[in-house]
């Protein structure tokens, strides 16, 4: 019966692992880019148009450099090169390449931004570099375990559920938010080469 059941088991929990990535330090250095904006921290939350349950959490950090960590994401582009779900050098375009993957006929986008000091944007961006690849289904967890020992982010609290999180992170005083929609296709893989195909 043990076998049985660890038969049974174990294909989920190797589904759930994550699969490290590690770009070339010339891709990273290459791409780095430093935006002129405020330090700010952006938590990135994909929604269901129907129901309004979140589905996924990103986190946009404008520090010494600007960077998307997207644990257990499926967006990619080789501008912005991947190092165990952070992706380096999202310059404006490469953000709304993130963003307009995202957003589509079934899903809408919400982007929360709060300016914080250069310490606190480089103490988030030394977490997400720390974090490790992220197994599916837990981008919520590791996004608010990043958030909540931020100094200014008590609000957060600690959640596997995306929706959750964007709640608890309307409660920092400051807190700007923007929505973005998009009657795109439910099926955004086609839009990955078309992105491609713009950045070369």
């Amino acid at each position: 019966m043990r076998r049985l059941l660890l038969v049974l088991i174990l294909p989920l929990f190797l589904a759930n692992c994550a699969e490290p990535v590690w770009a070339p330090d010339e891709a990273v250095a290459r791409a780095r880019y430093v935006s002129s904006e405020p330090p700010s921290i952006s938590l990135i939350t994909v929604v269901r148009t129907l129901g309004g349950e979140g589905a996924h959490s990103g986190l946009l950090i404008n520090g010494s450099q600007r960077v998307i960590f997207d644990p257990a994401g499926t967006w990619t582009n080789p501008a912005a090169p991947e190092r165990n779900d952070l992706h380096y050098g999202i310059t404006p375009r490469m953000e709304q390449y993130y963003i307009d993957y995202h957003a589509r006929e079934t899903y809408y986008v919400v982007k929360q931004t709060v300016l914080v000091s250069p310490e606190v944007a480089e103490l988030a961006l030394q977490r997400a570099e720390a974090n490790g690849a992220v197994g599916k289904a837990l981008c919520g967890t590791s996004i608010s375990a990043i958030l909540r020992d931020l100094p200014g982010f008590d609000a957060v609290r600690r959640s596997y559920f995306p929706g959750k999180i964007m709640k608890s992170f309307a409660e920092i005083p400051g807190v700007q938010t923007q929505k973005y929609t998009d009657d795109s296709p439910d099926d955004n893989k086609p839009l990955l080469v078309e992105q491609l195909v713009a950045t070369q």
